[in-house]
């Protein structure tokens, strides 16, 4: 049984790519930080329904106490499926943004990806197989009015999805990112109305979790073992 580490793993893309991986036959570790109550939730439901689950608790922009987590858990055996979904949003036009929300988002998306990330490497390496796939945005791709940050924090993952991936492909592990559009979770509903949807998605409505966690079981799949480096959007046609 392979071994899934899901950052973010309580919202609402994180909780449908826990579950399809548990599906997939995975072990899956649900990451949370505030929403630990949730991740353990999840994984309750998950083992209940014949899954194999369990939640971790740290903050991924803390090294030292991701390191004291994620360490003992690749000490025998490698972490070989791993998703960066955690990233927060904090926006504001950038004239009128303060620095800690700058700095902030920075941190979650691309000081968190690091963290989390190098220390499952070298096992990952020595079991020459994996996958690393990260969650961006849209935004990292076109940027977005009073996203600059979170904008730019997607824009460094998605190069760092490219470099990774020319390091760790002869170690037959790939990296690649997903760039999802908007998709239909509790913090899209307050920013997007359907009438907004229908003008900003050709295809007049807003994707679902379900969907970005279908194209992740894909990628986190053997049948995906020559995709790597690529940055994939999911967005219903907007670009």
């Amino acid at each position: 049984m392979k071994r899934a580490l899901v950052t973010g793993g309580s919202g609402g893309i994180g909780a449908a790519i826990s579950r399809r991986l548990a599906a997939d036959g995975c072990h899956v570790y649900i990451h949370a930080n505030q929403g630990i109550a949730a991740a353990q939730q999840l994984a309750a439901e998950i083992c209940a329904a014949g899954g194999s689950a369990e939640a971790l608790q740290f903050d991924v922009t803390d090294s030292a106490a991701v390191s004291a987590i994620l360490g003992p858990l690749v000490e025998d055996e490698p972490i070989q499926i791993l998703v960066n979904n955690a990233g927060i949003h904090d926006d504001a036009v950038f004239p009128g943004m303060r620095p800690e929300q700058w700095h902030r988002v920075i941190d979650v998306s691309v000081n968190g990806f690091f963290n989390v990330t190098q220390p499952l490497m070298m096992p990952m390496i020595r079991s020459r197989w994996g996958r690393i796939i990260n969650v961006s945005s849209i935004a990292g791709i076109t940027g977005n009015r009073g996203q600059t940050n979170y904008s730019a924090a997607k824009g460094a993952l998605n190069a760092a999805t490219k470099s990774l991936s020319q390091e760790v492909a002869s170690r037959g592990i790939t990296v690649n990112a997903v760039a999802p559009g908007i998709i239909d979770t509790a913090m899209s509903e307050s920013a997007f109305d359907a009438q907004a949807i229908a003008h900003m998605v050709p295809m007049k409505r807003a994707g679902t979790p379900t969907e970005v966690a279908d194209l992740i079981s894909f990628l986190a799949s053997t049948q995906a073992t020559y995709i790597t480096g690529q940055i994939i959007s999911i967005n219903g046609g907007m670009i």
